[in-house]
């Protein structure tokens, strides 16, 4: 597959490609939120689940599969090949529930940068994986916008990684949700910087309901909207079910004359019926597959179009990137990213200190240490680790596990009471989850941390290569605990504590950092 302007090309003969898509995943919610659980099925692992649907999928013509969580540690060949057999490309989405970025408490960091590359490194072989969706409907409100700017960062660091490991090319896109704040972010995520833009759109519109029609679904002003965007944009998610069966009578409007022009198609919501009476066919206690009504109304529908694509050598792109929305009311996200995930950086950060976490600390105390430590009331202990998405402002150490930011508080708290208050004789206690330590950095290390500055927010430059594993002040696993919700005592203290307020509920643990 080749991406070319605003449209995506079959490499083999140049012919255009729109999408005829279905969500395929049992048993998930992606849409930025807390989910409490890191479970989930991986929808690829399974290939006799997959012998089982595959031919039900290409009975509705299905040329793309939408997944939202897979297992990158697991095996995927058999339902890969079997996918590509039957010329099905896979849209994966990067995250998963309890490691992804979470709208409520952005966060861009070494856990869920391993995530999202590790999910590239298992996909990236595979021929029919189509690209990368590293975010969906991460912002969707005025007040969580500043939550873009972290899903950016990861747009524009999971574009350097594949470039980096020579992977093929491959496309890092965002899914948004149909709201009030669609220009901003549509054209937020495709402003500024080439390397940090995505290279596709997904767009989830469920207002096509019953027997609508293009004007009345709004699908008119859409696509009207969607006319002058430069990379391909398509329907991550559409289907609604206000009626059911559904009709799908926009499968029509979607793949027609005028729409087919700008969207690239579409993707079905979703294959499995569960709760929420999206599925296509229902799974028996015999754990077969069945049709149901609204599998056969979409399988008639596909069966009627045939969208009126352009040739690849006859197509010349004209349309250019959009401007960058402008911060206010409406908009709150920062053209300036966070930094990029480097555990080398971390590593440096954490020799450099003489007060740090140890190995064993746990969730309920790096939650309570960040609460007391973070509070502006007792001083300026964390901004070398607070990340403010509509600011701009990014302590240079943001980006560290949370093991390696608490050190960082820890230390910055023991040297001001070492400096300020010799009554107490052991700063670096914290009820003994914290050690001290001979701080060292030398050679590239110490310019890493020269750059960052004894406050930790400079801007470092030409860092170290980041490893392949983390390091420092202890691996990215080293907490344990679920996710659950914080609730963070107010202060009322402006932007600063609101700031800090934002990373300590992202910080009950590892696990807690989220999409």
């Amino acid at each position: 597959m080749h991406e070319q302007g605003s449209k995506f090309f079959y490499k083999t003969n140049g012919t255009e490609f729109f999408i005829k898509g279905v969500a395929y995943q049992q048993d998930y919610s992606s849409n930025g939120t807390i989910s409490g659980t890191n479970k989930y099925t991986d929808p690829l692992i399974d290939e006799k689940i997959c012998a089982r649907d595959i031919p039900l999928l290409t009975q509705l013509q299905t040329n793309t599969i939408r997944v939202y969580a897979v297992d990158p540690t697991a095996n995927h060949d058999q339902c890969m090949q079997m996918l590509s057999d039957a010329g099905i490309y896979v849209i994966a989405d990067l995250g998963e529930p309890v490691t992804s970025i979470n709208r409520d408490s952005p966060q861009w960091n070494q856990e869920i940068y391993s995530r999202y590359t590790a999910v590239v490194d298992t996909f990236s072989k595979y021929t029919n994986t189509l690209g990368f969706f590293a975010g969906n409907e991460v912002t969707n409100m005025p007040n969580n916008t500043e939550a873009s700017a972290f899903v950016k960062a990861a747009v524009r660091d999971i574009k350097a990684y594949i470039v980096t490991k020579k992977y093929r090319p491959l496309g890092v896109g965002y899914a948004t949700n149909d709201d009030d704040q669609r220009t901003e972010l549509a054209h937020y995520f495709d402003c500024g910087d080439p390397l940090a833009a995505i290279d596709f759109w997904g767009y989830n519109i469920y207002s096509w309901c019953g027997k609508s029609s293009y004007k009345l679904s709004s699908y008119q002003e859409r696509t009207q909207e969607f006319s002058s965007y430069n990379v391909p944009a398509f329907f991550a998610e559409y289907g609604c079910n206000k009626q059911r069966p559904r009709t799908f009578d926009e499968v029509a409007a979607l793949f027609g004359p005028e729409m087919s022009k700008v969207w690239s198609g579409g993707i079905v919501y979703m294959y499995f019926e569960e709760a929420n009476e999206y599925g296509l066919v229902t799974i028996g206690s015999d754990d077969k597959a069945t049709a149901l009504p609204d599998f056969t109304a979409l399988s008639s529908q596909i069966a009627n179009v045939t969208p009126s694509g352009v040739a690849m050598a006859s197509y010349t792109p004209s349309n250019k990137p959009q401007a960058c929305p402008t911060q206010g009311s409406v908009w709150a996200a920062s053209e300036k990213l966070p930094p990029s995930p480097n555990n080398a950086v971390c590593s440096c950060m954490v020799q450099s200190l003489n007060c740090t976490a140890k190995s064993n600390i746990g969730d309920d105390d790096i939650t309570t240490n960040f609460e007391y430590l973070c509070d502006p009331n007792n001083g300026d202990f964390c901004s070398g680790i607070l990340a403010n998405g509509s600011t701009g402002e990014y302590g240079a150490y943001s980006m560290c596990n949370a093991q390696e930011r608490i050190s960082w508080a820890f230390n910055a708290f023991y040297m001001d009471q070492t400096k300020n208050n010799p009554q107490n004789t052991d700063p670096c206690n914290f009820k003994g989850v914290a050690q001290k330590q001979t701080g060292k950095a030398s050679g590239s290390c110490k310019n890493v941390v020269d750059q960052a500055g004894g406050s930790g927010t400079g801007a470092i430059t030409g860092a170290p290569s980041p490893s392949s594993t983390s390091s420092g002040g202890g691996a990215a696993s080293s907490s344990t605990g679920a996710a659950s919700v914080v609730t963070v005592p107010s202060f009322s203290l402006g932007m600063l504590q609101m700031a800090a307020y934002v990373m300590f509920t992202a910080l009950v643990g590892a696990g807690m950092v989220l999409l």
